[in-house]
């Protein structure tokens, strides 16, 4: 059995949260929370809120055993792009774009 869990249009560049993401993949549940929590990284934060809500979704189907799920995917996509211009020397404008992520969690038993 699987538990699933999604996060979309995070505020947040995918190249950031993927760093963070790479400490818990494959890792066993409680051992990720644990990394999580110790992180200074600010992805770290909503990455654990997610996670915990897998986890919730698991004990909802009362079919999975908490204490052996693990880390099987974990997915930093692009979400769609803000685009800001930000003004210049002369007259003109550069582009700044805020990045955003779509993260999905599947946490699996051993």
């Amino acid at each position: 059995m699987e538990a699933k869990a999604k996060l979309r249009y995070l505020r947040m560049s995918p190249t950031k949260v993927r760093y963070v993401a790479d400490l818990i993949r494959g890792k066993n549940v409680n051992e990720a929370l644990a990394i999580l929590n110790l992180s200074i990284k600010k992805a770290a934060k909503p990455l654990k809120k997610l996670l915990e809500s897998a986890i919730s979704n698991a004990k909802e189907t009362g079919k999975i055993d908490i204490d052996n799920l693990v880390v099987h995917k974990l997915l930093v996509d692009e979400g769609p792009t803000l685009k800001r211009f930000r003004p210049r020397a002369m007259g003109r404008a550069t582009m700044i774009r805020k990045r955003t992520s779509h993260i999905t969690i599947i946490l699996k038993e051993e």
